[in-house]
């Protein structure tokens, strides 16, 4: 037997021990595949439900309306002085003086930057204040996620996916564990 062919069998003898190396690997790590995934739990929580329907997040936007309301019909009331001064300005403009037409033009200019002015300080504010109450709710629900994976023993809670199996959504036991929480502590 020559060297070549010597070395020609215990290559193909090798690729013969990685092939049934591999397949007894894949063979066992099938049969193991079913024992580790039953005792790993995952939850899905949906972020957005959460945050629309949670006691908490639907008591929020009821204070930030209430707290906002009164600027919001501020500003209301102030596009409506526009609008009124305006169109005087446009069904008079032929009647008023020169200078009267000046003047009315310069208070609208005025009028028109003081309600920009107001808007953007209104649309800041109203940011603020979602953001603070939006962190709240959030640590509320996280609080409430903890409980529930300690309680029933989840290995793994998600809150963000692309999909998931509706069989391991939990997110309506988050928005009755908030509800518990928030209830209990209202009392």
């Amino acid at each position: 037997m020559h060297i070549n062919q010597i070395r020609k069998l215990n290559l193909g003898s090798f690729r013969l021990n990685c092939r049934i190396a591999q397949c007894v690997a894949m063979l066992m790590f099938s049969v193991c595949l079913p024992v580790m995934a039953q005792d790993f739990r995952v939850g899905i929580v949906d972020t957005d439900r959460v945050l629309r329907e949670s006691a908490p997040a639907i008591r929020a936007e009821k204070r930030i309306e209430q707290e906002f309301s009164a600027r919001d019909r501020e500003i209301k009331v102030l596009a409506k002085q526009i609008k009124d001064l305006q169109s005087m300005l446009e069904k008079e403009e032929v009647t008023l003086s020169e200078s009267e037409r000046r003047n009315k033009d310069r208070e609208l200019t005025n009028l028109n930057m003081n309600m920009q002015r107001i808007q953007r300080e209104f649309t800041e504010d109203l940011n603020q204040r979602k953001q603070e109450e939006l962190s709240g709710v959030l640590a509320v629900a996280n609080k409430a996620i903890k409980v529930i994976a300690e309680k029933e023993k989840y290995d793994l809670i998600l809150q963000e996916k692309v999909y998931h199996n509706p069989n391991i959504d939990i997110t309506a036991k988050v928005l009755k564990q908030m509800a518990t929480e928030t209830g209990s502590a209202a009392r």
